[in-house]
């Protein structure tokens, strides 16, 4: 008989992956199920992005890449880290992925060795806790809860380092709870990371221009810490790119060249066409996303104000990315029809059955009182989808 490998077995099925499986597969038998519960923007690629991608078909672009991405789309990486973020990365300190979740899985396999412990925020994306523990590191979890804004501290981040620590991976502005860390914030967090140069630190800012406070604030912009710090982005979230597939690094020169060494025996050079059509994204001006941002910000005021109408539930105001992370314990040990609410994942399930609305629970990210609502929708789909979700709610008792 064939055996799985331990590994295998050990990993989690993707949370967000399941349940977008299972809302599919409801709407194959007919029903009208509205899906919140993917990370992806429902706008389409800009026209200039697709039509660089055309003009690299033409060109003839359609051969093996460079391992790190053409030399071109590196310059333009390195130029929009200078413009965006104020942070200097060479050509050679940067790596295209295929999607920026490859490019965390290739830091932490440079990295992280058997038995290292690697720090992750709670809540966290969910791929953070299973791409450490196919590396055979150890996560070491750090809650922060709804009333810091899921944001932890620099007195947290202290007390959660050992002799074992050897990583840090965290995102701003966060999935699942869209917090975003100030510069205040995370020069505090700085000050903790540069007692310990031998700590890498992921900073995931793949939602940065998805930012409704002022400024995107790297942590690599304080010179101190910039040796330690992993910048991670990519095209599929502000660009509305998630089926091109890149993501990005801007890294030391050690880690760059090592995570180019990792990608060289798994998947090599990045897509021809979606690089070319990637170049065009990083050199266009980013108020050109203004529109889409302000979209997202209505959104945002939208489903607020639902929830804020729904007795039980807390939530606070995500100041970037697409998500809600409402707390909803209020409804645990209620039920309805024989349906016993005893936790998120019953919670969603729940809705999903009685209100045809998919979500994901919050266990998934590492807190259990709470669910990820996505609002990359129509105003008129969330409307309707909380509409239903507050019927369904007040039914529980």
């Amino acid at each position: 008989m064939i055996e799985l490998s331990d590994r295998l077995n050990a990993m989690e099925e993707s949370a967000t992956i399941a349940m977008s499986r299972k809302s599919r597969e409801l709407k194959a038998e007919g029903k009208d199920v509205i899906s919140l519960s993917l990370g992806e923007p429902d706008f389409n690629t800009p026209e200039f992005i697709k039509d660089a991608a055309v003009e690299a078909m033409k060109n003839n672009f359609t051969k093996y890449t460079p391992v790190p991405g053409y030399d071109d789309l590196r310059q333009a990486i390195s130029d929009k880290f200078k413009r965006d973020n104020g942070l200097n990365y060479g050509v050679d300190q940067i790596v295209v992925s295929t999607g920026a979740k490859q490019s965390i899985a290739n830091v932490v396999m440079s990295i992280v060795n058997k038995g290292d412990e690697v720090i992750i925020p709670a809540p966290y994306w969910v791929s953070y806790i299973e791409i450490v523990k196919v590396s055979e590191g150890t996560s070491v979890i750090v809650n922060a809860g709804i009333e810091s804004d899921f944001k932890i501290t620099a007195a947290q981040l202290q007390e959660a380092i050992t002799p074992k620590t050897k990583m840090m991976i965290f995102s701003t502005p966060c999935n699942p709870t869209g917090s975003v860390y100030s510069k205040e914030e995370l020069r505090a967090l700085a000050d903790v990371l540069v007692k310990y140069p031998h700590i890498v630190v992921i900073s995931d800012e793949i939602y940065e221009h998805i930012n409704f406070t002022s400024k995107h604030s790297s942590l690599a912009q304080f010179d101190d810490v910039y040796e330690q710090v992993v910048t991670i982005n990519g095209v599929s979230k502000a660009w509305a790119m998630t089926g091109w597939r890149l993501g990005y690094i801007g890294a030391s020169k050690k880690i760059a060249s090592a995570c180019s060494k990792v990608q060289g025996q798994f998947t090599s050079g990045t897509c021809s066409i979606t690089q070319k059509a990637a170049i065009a994204a990083m050199e266009a001006d980013p108020a050109v996303l203004e529109d889409m941002i302000a979209a997202f910000a209505s959104r945002r005021t939208l489903v607020l104000d639902a929830l804020n109408t729904i007795e039980g539930v807390k939530a606070n105001v995500p100041e970037g990315a697409f998500y809600v992370f409402p707390d909803v314990s209020y409804f645990y040990g209620k039920s309805f029809n024989g349906v016993v609410i005893n936790n998120g994942s019953d919670l969603c399930m729940y809705l999903l059955n009685e209100a045809l609305v998919a979500l994901v629970t919050g266990e998934a990210f590492g807190d259990s009182n709470c669910i990820r609502i996505s609002y990359a929708a129509s105003e008129e789909t969330l409307t309707d989808a909380m509409a239903r979700i507050k019927t369904a709610l007040e039914k529980l008792s």
